[in-house]
């Protein structure tokens, strides 16, 4: 089963360091958040990816391109009058990856549908370049292919960020406390698992993934969450980035399960 990651958007919200990179490729404990995503999966046996790529997408194809000068230490012998590199200690994952440019202003959907080609007529597994998480990707599988339907997403309850009034019609606060985990509404963070058959209800390049497509399949009755009760953040925003790094730095990273 292949994985398709979303890696295409701007990522304005986080423009410090998507103004010259994509947001999947900004550094997350020393290599792209997207590589976390890819390490996840791969640690479950998955190992196939597709990348929906727009913004800035030549910088993930040389990425990959010059993975060795990335991850693996380098000798460059100019000696002889020729640059010969020679590669030590090589790292590098069993993968396959396929980068695909599916357009600077395309929308999500629109994204999906254009690696359609690529997926062939197979289940497939879907998710954002944005977010880490420590679900377990062999679990997820399992459940989508027990109850049949066309997409199973993720779904995890993200709390809220404020504290809790409890305000009655006169307006008399009769409790005021911090948030808890229990407050907030479950949401979708990705992590999802699609029948081939769920391209069919995507129009076109302007089509939300998360408007049009999702909306019809829930009301068809083929759209269901996987609850995830672990961790999971995005990184949207500068602050998001430094909390991950604050965990990676310490040794506290959830997501690290490879």
């Amino acid at each position: 089963m292949k994985v398709v990651i979303l890696a295409g958007g701007f990522g304005t919200r986080i423009s410090e360091e998507s103004q010259f990179k994509p947001k999947p490729m900004v550094d997350l404990g020393g290599m792209p958040i997207l590589l976390h995503i890819m390490k996840l999966y791969s640690h479950y046996g998955f190992k196939e990816f597709v990348i929906c790529a727009g913004y800035k997408q030549y910088i993930i194809k040389e990425y990959f391109a010059d993975y060795f000068l990335y991850n693996s230490d380098i000798t460059f012998n100019f000696t002889n009058g020729r640059n010969d590199m020679t590669v030590h200690h090589r790292h590098i994952e069993d993968w396959q990856v396929t980068v695909v440019d599916t357009g600077l202003n395309t929308m999500t959907g629109g994204r999906v549908k254009r690696i359609k080609e690529y997926l062939g007529n197979e289940p497939f597994m879907l998710t954002y370049g944005d977010g880490v998480s420590d679900i377990p990707i062999n679990k997820l599988v399992e459940f989508h292919k027990q109850h049949g339907k066309l997409v199973t997403i993720s779904a995890y309850n993200a709390g809220q960020r404020f504290g809790v009034l409890d305000i009655d019609e006169n307006g008399l606060i009769n409790e005021f406390r911090e948030k808890t985990q229990g407050d907030g509404n479950m949401i979708n963070i990705g992590y999802m698992v699609c029948q081939p058959e769920f391209i069919n209800y995507i129009k076109d390049d302007t089509t939300v993934l998360e408007k049009e497509p999702l909306e019809r399949v829930a009301k068809a009755g083929q759209l269901v969450a996987y609850k995830h009760q672990g961790f999971w953040q995005c990184m949207d925003t500068v602050r998001e980035k430094q909390v991950l790094e604050k965990m990676w730095v310490a040794g506290n990273a959830p997501w690290k399960v490879w």
